[in-house]
């Protein structure tokens, strides 16, 4: 069973404009939303294996918070340069790509590609816009990460911070 959590990035920060989009911190909101929402993962007892983000400052901030509420070292993160504003089939390759040892893994990541990618992958909830520091969850009986796509999913859940 191989079970993935998809999260976009927490609520980024436009106080600087001369800042390149790749180099935009969280904001105050998304800084305190990271946290509430590895919480609440944490709360529903669910493990993760592997931390897989975005080199983006904003997608890697969020995955800091998931993995300093997770206690798992910083330096364990996998950051995949494909995944900075990738579209679906590039989110797709990726989690392919995922090593097989790990049975769950949450990957930090863009709009709008995050929405398209995870409306591909359950018929039964279709998201029109996945919100800031949203949680997709779904999972697949299949031993190989690369079998992930084609195999048919079970919808876990959609939670994000305004989610109360």
């Amino acid at each position: 069973m191989k079970t993935i959590y998809i999260i976009r990035h927490a609520k980024s920060s436009w106080a600087n404009f001369d800042q390149s989009d790749f180099e935009r911190p969280l904001n105050e909101k998304g800084n305190n939303d990271a946290p509430e929402m590895a919480k609440r993962l944490l709360n529903k007892k669910i493990t993760i294996d592997v931390f897989i983000s975005s080199p983006a400052l904003r997608a890697k901030q969020t995955c800091e918070h998931f993995c300093q509420m997770y206690k798992v070292p910083l330096k364990n993160i996998v950051f995949n340069e494909t995944l900075y504003h990738a579209p679906e089939q590039v989110i797709k390759n990726a989690v392919s790509t995922i090593d097989d040892k790990f049975d769950s893994a949450a990957m930090f990541i863009h709009n709008p590609g995050i929405t398209d990618y995870v409306n591909t992958l359950t018929k039964k909830v279709q998201i029109d816009d996945m919100p800031t520091c949203a949680i997709f969850a779904v999972e697949a009986d299949v031993q190989q990460w690369k079998d992930f796509s084609k195999a048919e999913k079970t919808f876990l859940f959609f939670d994000y911070p305004k989610n109360k």
